[in-house]
């Protein structure tokens, strides 16, 4: 039989998948026109990062699979704002950077997406968000794979 505990994480963790689904249909929504989340998220981490990255540098930031990340990655090419190259040091490797077509592209999407981010924190409270956040990290640190 649950236990209080049991029950407390058990709301908890609907509350996070809730949320999570409620905020991944909140941004799309706002994106430019075909971009999808997932491209989204690359480009913004490598804009973040300013570094080239491989493949599955970029599979295991995001908890993806190669495969799936490859999709997505071919994808952004395609759109041109990626580049990807051979590595000169291990041809058997890629290497992907933002291109600058990318770079505003995300800048693009980060205009769209700073507004609604920005209501929900005003409407809930900066305060409450900032006390949140230590909460939110570490339960994020013990899910994280080893």
């Amino acid at each position: 039989m649950a236990g209080p505990a049991d029950a407390l994480s058990v709301a908890l963790f609907s509350e996070i998948l809730t949320i999570e689904q409620l905020a991944r249909q909140s941004v799309a929504r706002v994106l430019p026109k075909g971009m999808e989340l997932s491209q989204f998220a690359v480009l913004n981490h490598l804009a973040q990062t300013g570094m080239e990255r491989t493949p599955a540098q970029l599979a295991r930031s995001f908890h993806l699979t190669k495969g799936a990340m490859t999709n997505t990655l071919g994808k952004l090419q395609w759109a041109g704002w990626v580049h990807v190259r051979p590595d000169w040091d291990d041809a058997r490797r890629k290497l992907v950077s933002i291109s600058p077509a990318g770079l505003s592209a995300r800048n693009a999407a980060l205009e769209r997406i700073t507004p609604l981010i920005s209501e929900v924190v005003d409407t809930v409270g900066a305060d409450k968000v900032r006390a949140a956040l230590p909460v939110l990290r570490e339960l994020r640190q013990k899910l994280m794979p080893e």
